[in-house]
């Protein structure tokens, strides 16, 4: 996991998008399910401190919001508190990590994405 984190930066704890989410899946369990599993919620903002470094690295965003979707349930239990930002996060950004372009590994480094 520290790889990861060393290669794909984890952001500040998004706690208003966590909030609002939350909200949502107390008022509405379907409305905010079918959020957490779109996973775009959460993907946007990533793919800001991600997505330059990724995409040099031959993953563009369209497979990035595939992988988080895959990830929706871990989303989850963070959004109900369950796990913690940077467990999450980490998580993620190591599954991301291991489906990087088998050469990509030593091009995401050199591109600063490691910042």
């Amino acid at each position: 996991m520290e790889d990861a984190r060393r290669r794909l930066p984890l952001p500040e704890e998004p706690t208003e998008l966590k909030a609002e989410t939350r909200s949502l899946l107390e008022e509405s369990p379907e409305e905010g399910n079918r959020l957490i599993s779109d996973a775009s919620f959460i993907a946007e903002p990533l793919w800001k401190d991600w997505g330059e470094g990724l995409e040099e690295a031959g993953m563009g965003y369209e497979r990035f919001l595939k992988i988080s979707r895959s990830y929706a349930g871990e989303l989850r239990l963070w959004i109900v508190g369950e796990r913690p930002w940077d467990h999450c996060a980490a998580g993620l950004a190591g599954r991301v990590w291991r489906r990087l372009p088998a050469k990509s590994e030593k091009r995401l480094v050199s591109t600063g994405a490691s910042r």
